[in-house]
């Protein structure tokens, strides 16, 4: 196995228990742009301030939709915690792939509890990893990406899928299975968590 293909799985891995600083910017859109900064330019454009924007051409997005009949806490997670987002039942959390070298990928990290986050609450990781790569002279662009629960099942007794994936993802009881939930696409693919139930 190539280094390569070796290093998005450890860095997906160990997303879940990263303990990164707080970042306290306030974010009004819903779409979290590359470097998850406010504008800085009197147009309302997002330009990043820390991280250069990645190569990647027509990047897709982290979706997750909240299907419950009660709302959901999400905090994105890299080298810095994003200001939690309530996404209420039938609305959903939208987000741009990004890249943050310092942590190796992105943990969307969803939870039932207001301050889940901090109080080791159940918690379902949604972790992705932006790669490239050369293959037969021509680069590759890919999103490696996983499903786990840390500190227990936030969903169990939902069903939890998360789209496109094959082999397919699909937590019936929302309680994930034995073995690996790591999945790669293209950088362009939107990935789709549904939580409580499956809209298509």
């Amino acid at each position: 196995m190539y280094l390569s293909s070796i290093l998005p799985l450890v860095s997906l891995a160990t997303l879940a228990f990263s303990s990164p600083t707080i970042h306290n910017n306030k974010l009004e859109s819903r779409d979290v742009p590359y470097g998850a900064f406010a504008p800085s330019s009197s147009n309302g454009q997002w330009i990043p301030t820390s991280t250069p924007p990645p190569t990647h051409q027509s990047l897709g997005h982290a979706i997750v939709q909240n299907n419950c009949h009660f709302p959901i806490y999400i905090w994105s997670v890299a080298s810095t915690v994003l200001p939690m987002r309530t996404i209420l039942p039938n609305d959903q959390y939208r987000e741009l792939f990004r890249e943050n070298p310092d942590t190796g990928g992105i943990a969307v990290k969803i939870s039932t509890n207001r301050n889940g986050l901090y109080t080791s609450a159940p918690q379902m990781i949604f972790a992705y990893n932006l790669s490239s790569s050369q293959e037969q002279g021509q680069r590759q662009d890919k999103v490696w990406y996983d499903l786990s629960d840390v500190f227990g099942d936030p969903f169990v007794g939902y069903t939890v899928t998360l789209r496109p994936a094959e082999p397919a993802i699909c937590w019936k009881d929302g309680v994930p299975p034995a073995g690996s939930q790591v999945r790669v696409v293209d950088s362009s693919t939107d990935l789709v968590l549904s939580v409580c139930g499956d809209i298509i």
